[in-house]
């Protein structure tokens, strides 16, 4: 008589296929994580610099600087609230904040917490290991 062999998988091949495929992914997420992190940052970063020109073209216009955000063209997204703080007609700080619950709340560059960022009159951006 014949032996008939079977084609599909054994149970410890797929099991071994589903160790390694965790092994992987616990490696690949948080390497992703740290990723979206970095670009969500670097919006914020964009838009702080945006900000800042617009603070400068309003300066111009007004002769001062604008003490409201919305003056100057910038809006909250998912991950940060954006405010004008220590304004003055020759002086202002943008600020950057991580909203409660979003991802950036754990935003680190090295041992340096990034979920506050700011920028002023003066070009000055703080944390400086964030930018």
């Amino acid at each position: 008589m014949k032996a008939t062999r079977s084609h599909g998988f054994s149970l410890i091949e797929i099991l071994v296929v589903i160790a390694i495929i965790g092994i992987l992914a616990s490696i690949a997420y948080p390497s992703y994580q740290s990723h979206v992190q970095k670009t969500r940052r670097t919006d914020a970063q964009s838009i702080l610099m945006q900000g800042a020109l617009e603070q400068e073209s309003h300066r111009i216009t007004n002769t001062t600087y604008s003490a409201a955000i919305a003056d100057i063209g910038i809006a909250n997204n998912d991950d940060y609230e954006f405010s004008i703080t220590g304004n003055t007609a020759t002086a202002y700080t943008i600020k950057a904040t991580a909203k409660t619950g979003s991802t950036q709340q754990t935003d680190k560059a090295g041992a340096t917490n990034c979920k506050e960022m700011t920028i002023n009159q003066s070009d000055v951006k703080t944390p400086s290991a964030c930018w």
